[in-house]
């Protein structure tokens, strides 16, 4: 499938602490987004920042975080966006999620792995 055009990015800030079915929920949410067949996923960590609760979450090794931020990016097309926004509304119960439109320059998939 190749993707050009516009298209909407989804941002999902939540903690790398943060679970979701006995599962880190930053994976659950890029497994979903498989399953659903979203164009792809990309999960950041970040090395500093707080949230909702003020509470900051560093890589500092004088305050050692077991919760960093977390980010998790999903671009696709307006109309897959949507349908998974629902999804992710069941998913994350503390966090951030912002969508904004985008310009898909490019999103051309290579070759199956495995030959053919």
């Amino acid at each position: 499938m190749k993707i050009q055009g516009p298209g909407k990015k989804i941002r999902i800030y939540i903690g790398e602490a943060d679970r979701w079915r006995g599962q880190a929920l930053f994976n659950a949410i890029v497994m979903r987004a498989r399953q659903e067949g979203l164009a792809g996923a990309s999960v950041f960590r970040g090395i500093e920042g707080f949230g909702a609760h003020s509470r900051i979450h560093t890589t500092s090794i004088l305050q050692l975080s077991e919760d960093l931020p977390i980010l998790v990016e999903i671009v696709d097309t307006a109309e897959r966006v949507d349908a998974f926004l629902p999804l992710l509304d069941e998913m994350v119960t503390e966090g951030l999620i912002t969508v904004e439109p985008c310009e898909i320059v490019k999103y051309s998939p290579g070759a199956p792995k495995g030959g053919a």
